[in-house]
């Protein structure tokens, strides 16, 4: 069914007609206006070649294009480009049919856990069926109008598949809606099918207007606000845990004039870190398994939390472990119901900033006592101590523990710098040391940890925030996962700094597996033993050579002094660079501080090898600490 009569249209491609809609929506928050979609990014083959590849290459197409080289790292660079922008503007991605959509998968469900908001635009096979099975096509014999891009369903936040052009209306709408609505936003999915992406329609002019879409910033009800009010008011240790929605809905000035106001102190998750600057006298620092032993103690003894913007996921309360005050009792302040009524407390269903601004002014006059005040910043000191002793170099000729080259990236950093890691040991010695000094500098993704997802994401960072030093911090295990998207930072010259931290192995899951009696089996990187275990000799790897082989500067410091120079010259180094760093093995003098909380990985209950056996005792003994918060 075309327009109806006498009304203006546009006769387009159903590929030219999605990017002419895109091109034309925007976002709007707090009086600002900015662009929806900025680019699509592409690997192109005969599922979308001839539709979306040649929409973009039409004469007047508005959609600017990056080249990929592989899927997966596509949605991870639009992932780290979204976050960068506070969710206000995205990136579309294009993948062929088959082995190209299925690797938006890990993407697309990073994304999704992430709330953050990424377009896909997968091919798909033939939606009239000329010939079955056509290429790549997967046969399901029970449902006909099955592809491969069904498994993208469970890992999106919205899926259609556009089997007629003129259903592109509706769904296009209908995602809009939803990569724009903070609490629902993730990977969204228009799956295309090729013949229909390059058929011919009459497209409705008004289809094509401007469209602004306000991001919501919902206030709290008047009733749950006073209930959240009263809680704060008749708690003697209280305690605030900022989660990433703080930085979603640019909560920061509100979270710091409430600590201000109060003396409430503020511990931080992953997500939530840099909500207030680390030299803040409420910032107590991270807080769960990662966290610091300033935030864990003051939750172990807190008797009222209120949670701005996190999901509470098990990092973040040691598998509920970590609240221990006996009459402990939690207010969720979440834009999302669903993360607002977890932990079995008030719920503040609302925008973070604000939420906090009326909660700011529902508490006026009140204060914490000067005692626990005075507890918190002992507290925080003495962290403070702990930290600047792990980052101490005992000897400058010395090879660097990894805490070391972070305390040397520290003295380097300013506010403008963007650290950016997903996975390993580094998101726990990140969380606990890591000095943040502006809202956007911390940039640990840590709901999926997904490994791979640093190089491609610093690419989205450094799209987003052209100018600013923005690093990719990985281990040799992580680097060797996704190292391809190198290639596109070279080709766009986006001076990344890639630090690869090589210690020959998955070192951070090898001290998970001594830890729970696994003896760290299948964890290093060797060759075999005579007994056939990977225990002979290290791999002779060589990632620097590597990263040089994809087109990148490569500096190899061997000592602390080496380091300092090597990272303050890719700092200031005005094309892709990679410091390759071996690091010493940490001990108690300059390796991080142990966990400060549990983390719940369930041991053999049955084992006859000593160290099974130990570790479940252990494991016993912690998982008793554990409560259901009702």
């Amino acid at each position: 069914m075309n327009a109806p009569a006498n009304a203006p249209t546009r006769r387009l491609t159903t590929a030219q007609a999605l990017l002419a809609f895109l091109s034309r929506q925007y976002t709007a928050r707090a009086g600002t206006e900015q662009r929806l979609i900025t680019a699509t990014w592409g690997i192109f083959g005969h599922g979308n070649v001839a539709g979306i590849g040649q929409a973009l290459l039409e004469p007047g197409s508005d959609m600017p294009y990056h080249q990929g080289r592989n899927e997966q790292a596509m949605v991870h660079a639009a992932v780290g480009y979204a976050r960068q922008r506070d969710r206000l503007s995205a990136h579309a991605v294009t993948t062929s049919i088959g082995p190209g959509a299925t690797n938006l998968v890990t993407g697309a469900a990073l994304a999704t856990v992430n709330h953050l908001p990424v377009l896909l635009l997968p091919g798909d096979v033939f939606a009239a069926r000329p010939a079955d099975p056509v290429l790549q096509q997967l046969e399901v014999p029970c449902a006909g109008d099955v592809s491969v891009n069904d498994c993208l369903r469970p890992v999106s936040r919205y899926f259609d598949r556009i089997t007629r052009p003129e259903a592109l209306i509706p769904a296009a709408l209908a995602a809009m809606s939803v990569l724009t609505d903070p609490a629902r936003t993730g990977a969204v999915t228009l799956a295309l099918p090729q013949d229909v992406q390059a058929e011919a329609y009459d497209w409705p002019e008004d289809f094509f207007r401007r469209r602004v879409w306000q991001v919501r910033a919902p206030r709290p009800d008047r009733d749950e606000l006073a209930a959240a009010a009263r809680l704060l008011r008749g708690a003697r240790r209280p305690l605030v845990v900022a989660g990433g929605g703080v930085h979603h809905s640019g909560a920061e000035d509100a979270l710091r004039a409430l600590a201000d106001a109060t003396g409430i102190p503020v511990a931080a998750t992953q997500a939530g870190k840099g909500a207030l600057p680390h030299d803040h006298p409420a910032d107590m620092g991270g807080i769960g398994h990662t966290g610091t032993a300033a935030a864990d103690a003051l939750a172990r003894e807190a008797d009222a939390v209120l949670g701005v913007g996190t999901r509470w996921t098990d990092f973040t309360t040691a598998s509920a472990t970590l609240f221990q005050h006996p009459d402990v009792r939690f207010a969720s302040l979440n834009v999302s119901g669903a993360d607002a009524h977890k932990m079995g407390g008030l719920q503040l269903v609302a925008d973070a900033r604000e939420g906090l601004e009326e909660l700011a002014g529902a508490l006026a006059g009140y204060r914490v006592e000067p005692a626990y005040e005075s507890r918190c910043r002992a507290l925080k000191a003495d962290w403070e101590a702990r930290v600047s002793a792990a980052f101490a170099p005992r000897d400058e000729g010395a090879r660097p523990t990894q805490a070391q080259v972070l305390g040397v990236l520290d003295e380097l950093a300013d506010g403008s710098d963007i650290l950016i890691n997903a996975a390993g040991s580094l998101p726990g010695d990140l969380h606990k040391l890591w000095r943040t000094r502006s809202r956007d500098q911390y940039h640990v993704e840590y709901g999926y940890s997904c490994m791979g997802y640093e190089i491609p994401a610093a690419i989205g960072v450094a799209l987003a925030a052209p100018g600013r030093p923005v690093w990719a911090l990985v281990g040799d295990g992580t680097y060797l996962m996704n190292p391809t998207e190198l290639v596109t930072a070279v080709q766009e010259r986006l001076p990344v700094k890639v630090v690869i931290l090589q210690n020959h192995g998955y070192a951070s899951i090898g001290g998970l597996s001594a830890a729970v009696g696994g003896e760290r089996f299948g964890t290093a990187y060797r060759f075999r033993a005579a007994d056939g275990t990977y225990t002979g000799e290290v791999l002779p790897v060589d990632l620097a050579a590597n990263a040089a082989s994809l087109g990148l500067a490569v500096f190899r410091p061997k000592t602390i002094r080496d380091l300092r120079e090597a990272l303050a010259s890719a700092r200031a180094a005005d094309r892709p660079t990679c410091v390759y760093v071996e690091t010493e093995t940490a001990d108690t003098v300059s390796g991080p501080p142990p966990a400060q909380a549990w983390w719940d990985v369930p041991v053999a209950e049955t084992a006859t090898r000593p160290s099974a056996v130990e570790a479940r005792e252990e494991y016993d003994r912690q998982v008793a600490a554990r409560r259901r918060h009702l």
